[in-house]
């Protein structure tokens, strides 16, 4: 935990930060019909969007933090009403994935009725969720084969609502995929692609946060070994070891030249891999596992970042491609194993020095160094803009009072914090886990 002797000024005022946020979002939000809410990706868009990724599906869970957080039930009543413009949305919604679709609106939804005890919500999963059956051809559902937009996702989606038959039939497509490699296995991220990705966004190690846990609430071996082929391929790419952990963004490099051979946030370098690598440990074998997250964190912390060293360095604030998906894993190492916490306080620092505030709130704006202008319109959800920071501060200042360090709202490739005095059951190592050390 962050010591309880941390500056109270500092910490105060990092919440007041997240209210600002907070507030800021309320004031964006549209009513769309019937008392509900949604969120469009920016103000100037036309319309709300429910997906998780950059819409109101997002924004429900730090809604939920918020709520736990300040004992506030206008954000209780707020995610209420964002719930109902989710329902309306669902026979609409034709992506049926965890990011980008129905899974994801589907989890919202649900965390809603437990939380909130609103049936409405939860009967509107179950039809979200009877919909991304029925469209399932077998193999896929659509073009994406991979965590955010294809069928790792819907499957590490379906687990956490507590099917994990269905989340086995949408992961064993990937037994026949799989492409062998001198180390393991990859998978195409869509079809006709030259580049193999290999993080945990498109790549390969998302697809493996997914087998793991499906392969062992199900006992399928062929899943966890499967998975363990997938990370071992990637740890064979690894370039910065043995005290680093740096893997490219993909190979050949997809997207060409304009695409940075090397990146270290969550969704294509190494603070998105240690998530994997935690998610293994939990599952599989602590000692092969921890390791690798302890490299991954090695990287992160002297790669340079929060600071914009170089233009398309480091541009972005969000948790999905910025400083707030690191500040999830810092928080995640002080819980777990006492991190020093002055690390986090760097990335809070940062994002505190982004913040743009004004009489509506707070927000960020990210940069685009080949755009002219280069400052984004600033965004409401959860990947780029307003409810993903503001989520990671309201946990760094609970921490930072000694507080619990779990979300009000777990998302499932986000292992959950476990603690040091947990009594964890004996891990699960397949045959052949070797292979990934």
């Amino acid at each position: 935990m962050i010591p309880k002797d941390a500056e109270n000024t500092a910490v105060d005022e990092v919440e007041e930060l997240a209210a600002d946020a907070l507030r800021r979002l309320l004031v964006q939000a549209r009513d769309v019909g019937d008392g509900g809410l949604g969120w469009p990706e920016r103000p100037s868009d036309a319309a709300p969007e429910a997906m998780y990724y950059n819409g109101t599906a997002g924004i429900v869970p730090t809604l939920l933090e918020a709520w736990r957080h300040f004992d506030d039930d206008r954000y209780a009543d707020t995610a209420l009403r964002a719930a109902r413009g989710l329902a309306s949305a669902v026979e609409e919604t034709e992506d049926s994935s965890l990011y980008f679709g129905l899974t994801g609106m589907a989890l919202a939804l649900h965390a809603v009725r437990d939380q909130l005890g609103d049936a409405h919500a939860g009967a509107a999963a179950e039809r979200a969720m009877a919909l991304v059956r029925s469209r399932f051809d077998g193999t896929r559902w659509g073009e994406l084969f991979e965590l955010m937009g294809g069928n790792a996702g819907i499957g590490l989606g379906a687990l956490a609502l507590g099917d994990t038959e269905f989340a086995v039939r949408a992961v064993e497509p990937y037994l026949d995929a799989a492409e062998r490699t001198a180390a393991g296995v990859q998978w195409p991220h869509r079809p006709g692609v030259p580049g193999r990705m290999h993080h945990i966004s498109h790549g390969t190690l998302g697809i493996v946060i997914a087998l793991a846990p499906i392969g062992v609430a199900s006992g399928r071996a062929d899943l966890t070994e499967l998975a363990l082929a997938g990370a071992a391929d990637v740890v064979s790419r690894d370039e910065a070891g043995p005290d680093g952990f740096l893997v490219p963004h993909s190979d050949p490099r997809h997207g060409g030249e304009l695409t940075a051979r090397h990146n270290y946030g969550w969704c294509h370098g190494p603070a998105g891999d240690a998530q994997v690598f935690r998610l293994l440990r939990d599952a599989l074998d602590d000692s092969v596992w921890s390791a690798l997250a302890d490299r991954c964190w090695h990287t992160v912390t002297r790669s340079g970042l929060p600071e914009r060293l170089s233009p398309g360095f480091w541009d972005n604030n969000g948790r999905c491609c910025g400083t707030a998906g690191v500040l999830a894993l810092a928080c995640d190492r002080i819980a777990e194993q006492g991190d020093s916490p002055d690390f986090a306080r760097v990335l809070v620092a940062d994002l505190a020095a982004h913040a743009i505030r004004d009489a509506d709130g707070a927000r960020w704006s990210n940069v685009e160094h080949r755009a002219t202008p280069s400052e984004l319109e600033p965004e409401t959800g959860w990947a780029m803009g307003n409810a993903g920071i503001a989520r990671e501060l309201l946990r760094w200042v609970r921490l930072s009072r000694g507080g619990a360090p779990d979300y009000a709202f777990a998302w499932p490739d986000q292992p959950a914090v476990r603690r040091a005095d947990s009594q964890a059951t004996e891990p699960i190592r397949p045959a052949g886990a070797e292979a990934a050390s």
